[in-house]
């Protein structure tokens, strides 16, 4: 998912509690929803960020010739900018962009679209 496009709030705000009770009705099971779904995202973010600054590195730089790069100085800023994973979480969990599964309870939602999608996925990742 492209987080840099997202919509989700830059600050946190008041929620009413009621709007997370609609796919578990479970309020705590839909906290640990958004925790484990707030992890992943930024794991992402971390994985990418590193992924653009080894673009600007320069492997023959030791500890006493570092010097400031501009490119990465600007990188930086713009992923502090971005909203926390948690606010992105909460954002696709409210716009139902979600897919929740609990074997346990036999409880979750398949949104049809987010499925369809993921299979295109693996079907490009196997080609």
């Amino acid at each position: 998912m492209d987080y840099k496009r997202t919509k989700a709030d830059k600050t946190t705000q008041t929620r009413n509690i009621g709007d997370f009770n609609a796919l578990t009705d479970n309020i705590y099971e839909t906290i640990s929803m958004l925790s484990k779904r707030s992890n992943q995202i930024s794991q992402d973010l971390k994985h990418e960020f590193h992924q653009k600054v080894e673009e600007y590195t320069n492997p023959s730089d030791n500890l006493e010739e570092v010097f400031e790069n501009r490119e990465q100085i600007e990188l930086a800023r713009f992923y502090e900018q971005l909203p926390k994973s948690t606010l992105i979480a909460i954002n696709e969990y409210l716009e139902g962009q979600l897919v929740y599964r609990n074997d346990a309870n036999g409880k979750g939602i398949k949104n049809e679209a987010i499925v369809e999608m993921l299979h295109n996925q693996d079907r490009k990742k196997n080609k």
